[in-house]
């Protein structure tokens, strides 16, 4: 059986220790490895690495990982470990990865890879250079309801996209009256990152460019609806980012896509994020695992008479698009991909410069709020 190391760093956070380690990396693990096209199994071996080292040998200890550390630079210095991971603080992240090139790393991260465009474009060209392999998480294109899109979409199914809508959010608790947030403090933080604009431009660039055309023009308008709120030791807080961004997107082939993301909105919709695709042939309304499509042919014709109830279920007038293969859990199967980009030179089309982009676009968003403008989206050079 053959081996790869794989250094983990700043899985103690929430989306690190549930998707990364338990639900990717332990998952390989529990699985006895991935299968090569060699036929050879391939053994993944973590070590997690973070500063504080009760926290990483109690983690450790829970899961059975023969391998944790605080020292850093002692884990890059080993020649045993292939690849670096970073899910921890955007502010961070650059430099940690930049550290890690320079050690001969392969290099995995989540997003935003730098809060700032220049950074994050000095980084793709450094790992360009490097000739070593580099990737960003981009996990909302592996989702269920997303890949069913996808597959509508590769079809023909909608003919010529026209929109695309998208709603994502739900109501992170203020924690001022028994109730503890789920999202941590520094969220609502500008000086550590913190912002939703930041944070889900990045998103929204990769599944924009990726299956309905490229980002051309953004307008986006930011909030901060929620102006205090109560921290980890229970001590109320200022909040001085962004809470909720409405922006509306000009992409490559005409279509216009529009969507809102909120910290500060309650659910009423199939789930906590949905996008609705409408075309000339048909529409398609999808979520994290469902995906919903009506054809042009089974479109009902409502009349408007506000005088009358509604006499139409609209829900009643889709079709659920049936599973027509198992689908995996979205960030193992891109840790699965990056793995075979690595060991066996698969193709891997979603570098370090995929993660500039998501940078640019959150910038530009930014700068169209303050702006109160619309702005062109430029094609970047590495």
């Amino acid at each position: 059986m053959a081996r790869l190391g794989i250094i983990l760093h700043g899985v103690t956070g929430r989306m690190g220790y549930n998707q990364h380690l338990v639900r990717s990396i332990l998952a390989f693990r529990d699985q006895g490895g991935i299968m090569l096209k060699s036929g050879e199994k391939l053994e993944i071996d973590p070590i997690v690495v973070g500063r504080n080292g009760a926290k990483m040998e109690e983690l450790a200890k829970k899961h059975g990982i023969k391998r944790w550390s605080t020292d850093l630079d002692a884990a890059l210095a080993n020649p045993d470990d292939t690849i670096f991971f970073d899910a921890g603080t955007t502010l961070m992240r650059a430099e940690l990865l930049s550290k890690a090139l320079d050690a001969g790393k392969h290099v995995y991260c989540e997003k935003p890879i730098s809060d700032d465009l220049q950074v994050a474009l000095d980084l793709a060209r450094k790992a360009r250079g490097s000739g070593l392999k580099h990737g960003v998480v981009q996990d909302k294109l592996f989702l269920p309801g997303l890949r069913k899109l996808a597959l509508l979409k590769d079809s023909g199914f909608f003919g010529k996209i026209l929109s695309v809508r998208g709603e994502f959010g739900y109501w992170v608790f203020e924690g001022d009256w028994g109730v503890p947030a789920q999202r941590p403090s520094w969220n609502y933080r500008k000086g550590d990152g913190g912002g939703i604009i930041l944070d889900m431009l990045c998103h929204w660039r990769y599944v924009l460019d990726n299956l309905f055309g490229e980002v051309k023009a953004v307008s986006c308008l930011g909030a901060t609806h929620i102006g205090q709120r109560i921290d980890e030791q229970g001590k109320p807080y200022d909040c001085d980012t962004d809470d909720a961004a409405y922006a509306t997107f000009e992409l490559e082939g005409g279509a216009i896509a529009q969507i809102n993301s909120s910290w500060a909105v309650r659910v009423r919709r199939d789930d906590l994020v949905t996008f609705q695709v409408d075309g000339t042939h048909g529409s398609a309304v999808a979520g994290l695992t469902k995906c919903w499509s009506q054809h042009r042919v089974n479109t009902p014709k409502p009349v408007w008479n506000p005088d009358q109830p509604q006499t139409i279920d609209f829900y009643k007038t889709w079709d659920e698009v049936p599973d027509t293969q198992p689908f995996d859990n979205g960030f193992k199967a891109q840790w699965e991909m990056f793995i075979r980009h690595v060991v066996e030179d698969a193709p891997w089309p979603y570098g370090l410069e995929a993660g500039a982009k998501g940078v640019q676009l959150a910038e530009l968003g930014l700068k169209s709020w303050a702006e109160r403008r619309w702005l062109d989206v430029p094609a970047l050079e590495y």
